[in-house]
């Protein structure tokens, strides 16, 4: 049965265009292709990753908060109250008021301190700014890293988007390096800081990895290529925005999320369907016909342009909150 599955899984109609199968894209001694089962790799990478990303922020990010001046606020804690806690555990972290009430008869306290043992204990489980800072330092330097080895990999490559094309060890290594850290993201999600987009986050972070791990068994890294470098450029802006607003400098802050929004605005909304839902949906269609991958990866990039729409609002509603109140 698994032997059946694997061969329905692999059936070259579903990852190839019509005409190409999986004897085109044999490696020879000189020649070498995209194989699925380079993807594997991407798994110890990213528990690599998750180890550099430990030490960098505890041996580099840490200490340069603390002389930047990130510190972090001394927060009350709550007081031991097992009734209370196994409530907050099992069920709701912010109790409706007759559930206050209820908790107040059980624990013979009144109301008033109920409330404020929540408003507490939930701040104790609020990320701290130095670990906010950690964590914008480290994926600031990823995106630096990798926005910059993009360009590069762009430049040296022919930005071919039908297969067969031999694969360069350029585009092999940064396939995985990409690939890897948005594998260290998923598993690193439980312990990272949780923000207002955090279902976003994973929706995007799951098309990223389907999107990278299918392109490159397909053998369409060239223009998946392309779509990391445009996703990268405005991260590149936007964790500095975040380091600043933790430093507590305003101005820097400030300028750094009007650079960032004019370049995600432009990058998101512009370029990405210009160049990339354009030539994955219309000019494919004038070199082969639709097969199943052509339906998946559209799929895909029109998801992760939904999301950009999405971060698209609440980036031109921040904009406009800082043109009529002067700070973001």
């Amino acid at each position: 049965m698994a032997r059946a599955l694997n061969e329905w899984l692999w059936q070259h109609e579903f990852w190839l265009p019509p005409g190409i199968t999986w004897e085109d894209m044999k490696e020879s001694e000189d020649i070498h292709y995209p194989q699925p089962r380079d993807l594997l790799l991407s798994i110890p990478f990213a528990l690599i990753l998750v180890v550099i990303r430990y030490i960098f922020e505890r041996a580099i990010a840490l200490p340069l908060g603390a002389k930047l001046g990130v510190r972090d606020k001394q927060r009350p804690n709550a007081q031991p109250n097992p009734i209370l806690e196994t409530f907050y555990s099992t069920h709701c972290k912010n109790p409706k008021e007759s559930e206050l009430i209820s908790l107040a008869k059980q624990c013979d306290l009144p109301v008033r301190k109920v409330e404020r043992w929540f408003r507490r204990r939930r701040n104790t489980d609020r990320p701290s700014l130095s670990k906010k800072f950690c964590e914008a330092c480290w994926r600031f330097t990823f995106y630096v890293i990798a926005f910059f080895t993009g360009l590069a990999v762009l430049h040296d490559v022919s930005m071919q988007t039908v297969p067969p094309a031999p694969l360069q060890p350029s585009l092999f290594w940064y396939y995985m390096l990409e690939l890897s850290f948005y594998w260290s993201l998923v598993f690193t999600l439980p312990c990272d800081v949780k923000r207002k987009d955090f279902k976003e986050q994973i929706v995007h972070h799951a098309a990223t990895i389907f999107l990278i791990s299918f392109s490159y068994c397909a053998n369409y890294i060239r223009i998946g290529t392309l779509v990391l470098v445009i996703h990268d450029a405005s991260d590149c802006f936007l964790e500095p925005t975040k380091i600043f607003n933790y430093m507590k400098w305003k101005k820097t802050c400030d300028s750094l999320f009007m650079i960032f929004a004019a370049v995600f605005l432009i990058s998101r909304l512009i370029i990405f369907p210009y160049t990339v839902l354009y030539n994955t949906y219309y000019y494919s269609m004038e070199i082969f016909q639709p097969f199943f991958g052509y339906y998946f990866v559209n799929a895909l990039l029109i998801t992760l342009q939904l999301l950009h729409i999405f971060w698209s609002c609440l980036i031109i509603h921040m904009v406009y909150k800082f043109i009529l109140q002067g700070t973001v």
